[in-house]
């Protein structure tokens, strides 16, 4: 687990809030996550928002709270939290109903969390190329600089992970998501949610018959690959049913209501991608 030291914290002030604070954007995948347990659990929490669109989560305010620049960052009585899939862990130990990681369950929980955070990078490429426009996903190279700037440490130790971020970026802002880099991690969610439809033929939930953190894990996935234009529902209906379902639960369809003006530029991009035969379905032939 990711818990920063208080030596690692440069924005000093998080040290002395107390209860529970969640540092987030709203369509960030990974906040969406951190939001639907906090929701299962019925657990009172401050929001603060980081606009990821303004690149706010490089401004040194935010940097010296989660040197690497992600989101979302937990702050609990002072304690400082930084990774996703470490965070709902944390969660789900300190607030234990509905127990959402259970004991005999928990290697195996472990393990599809960690195999989606894998595809973190990849998810990353399909929305960049297929949900946002250029304008709205290119990050400054200003931000991009204070962040490859910022000296910070995970656990006292230097961090290289904000580099992978930024480099990332910097190559996104020069030849932006290449075709064979879209399809490639189409084939890797393709060959994922293959394994997942095969759990989901025998259970309702990815590891048997209840909810766990794995399902929220995968859930926001689904839920994004949707937005690109991924063909959920006729590759992996058992899936895709599976998403439905929990969709249409208030602890979930309230973390994934995606903004208005959000949502009108994304249409917009999708007719500009038809028109130009550009669409995930034209790249990868799925």
């Amino acid at each position: 687990m990711v818990k920063l030291f208080e030596d690692d914290i440069k924005t000093k002030e998080v040290l002395s809030w107390q209860g529970l604070h969640l540092l987030h954007f709203n369509a960030s995948s990974c906040s969406q996550k951190t939001r639907i347990v906090l929701n299962l659990k019925g657990i009172a929490w401050q929001s603060h928002p980081i606009n990821l669109l303004m690149a706010e989560n490089y401004d040194a305010w935010y940097l010296g709270i989660n040197p690497r620049g992600l989101v979302p960052t937990l702050v609990h009585d002072g304690n400082v939290f930084i990774e996703s899939n470490d965070i709902i862990t944390y969660l789900d130990e300190t607030y234990t109903e509905p127990k959402l990681l259970t004991k005999a369950l928990r290697p195996a929980i472990q393990e599809q969390l960690e195999l989606e955070d894998s595809l973190h990078m990849d998810l990353r490429t399909l929305t960049m190329r297929f949900v946002l426009p250029d304008f709205l996903a290119r990050k400054p190279s200003k931000a991009l600089k204070q962040s490859e700037d910022f000296d910070g440490t995970i656990g006292g130790i230097a961090d290289n992970h904000s580099k992978k971020n930024t480099d990332f970026w910097r190559l996104q802002a020069e030849q932006g998501i290449t075709e064979r880099q879209a399809v490639e991690s189409i084939l890797k969610f393709q060959d994922a949610f293959n394994t997942l439809e095969d759990r989901l033929k025998e259970s309702s939930y990815i590891l048997g018959n209840r909810l766990t953190l794995a399902d929220i894990g995968w859930f926001v996935y689904a839920q994004r690959l949707k937005a690109t234009g991924y063909p959920l529902k006729r590759l992996h209906p058992n899936v895709s049913s599976w998403h439905t379902r929990l969709a249409m639960t208030k602890e979930f369809a309230s973390e994934i209501r995606e903004p208005i003006p959000l949502k009108v530029i994304r249409n917009l991009y999708k007719v500009t991608l038809m028109a130009r035969r550009t669409t995930l379905a034209d790249l990868s032939g799925i």
